[in-house]
């Protein structure tokens, strides 16, 4: 799977005209559905005479679980939130939502027209965003001196690691995750460069997105 990084209040943006109509898509991160409204709503604020802003997102929560909502706003059913939700699903984006926001130039699009363009609105914006693919990870805690602290954080950029937290008191207590692909190679470098003095501690999985380049 995969996301979207782009943070609510600076959405992936970008915009087409069909036939006298313009269609401007905005797409963002999203952790849950509430936070999708929330944007929606700030998007009608953006375009206050605008006709319709549709939408659809998809979240997936810790359990696995998949929940999807989309709207017409007014459109015809199933011209407009299913032809974004179904721009999600094929790009295998999650937690994630796209608002398509039209200005109607005074021609009727019909079913088909209007289809097409919702999907193209949806597509532009999430051409647009930074996105990034779900990587399973291994979380560790691993304790350090003071002195080992640059060589440990140039080590975990290189095995595509992340650093979660860290707590600094007469040593430095790390929390990392590190892609599961990675493992072998992360403890093999960390072993080589502390002399096996530096014992990664696991703590379990995490899934963490990672940027796509």
């Amino acid at each position: 799977m995969r996301t979207i990084l782009n943070a609510a209040a600076e959405p992936a943006h970008d915009a087409f005209v069909e036939k006298k109509s313009e269609f401007i898509g905005d797409a963002c991160h999203v952790d849950d559905l509430g936070e999708a409204l929330a944007f929606v709503e700030r998007i009608r604020e953006t375009h206050p005479k605008s006709r319709h802003v549709a939408y659809a997102a998809i979240v997936t929560d810790e359990t696995g679980r998949v929940m999807e909502r989309m709207s017409d706003d007014g459109e015809p059913s199933g011209t407009a939130g299913k032809p974004i939700l179904d721009v999600l699903r094929a790009n295998e984006l999650t937690d994630c939502a796209v608002a398509v926001t039209r200005y109607f130039g005074g021609i009727l699009l019909g079913s088909g027209g209007l289809i097409r363009a919702y999907s193209t609105g949806a597509s532009l914006a999430v051409k647009a965003a930074r996105k990034a693919s779900i990587v399973q990870c291994r979380r560790y805690l691993v304790r350090l001196d003071y002195a080992q602290l640059g060589a440990f954080q140039q080590l975990l950029a290189l095995v595509d690691g992340a650093q979660l937290d860290a707590a600094f008191t007469d040593h430095v207590e790390i929390e990392c995750a590190v892609p599961a692909d990675m493992e072998h190679r992360f403890a093999d470098r960390v072993r080589e460069t502390f002399n096996a003095n530096v014992v990664p501690e696991p703590l379990g999985l995490v899934a963490r997105p990672v940027e796509e380049r």
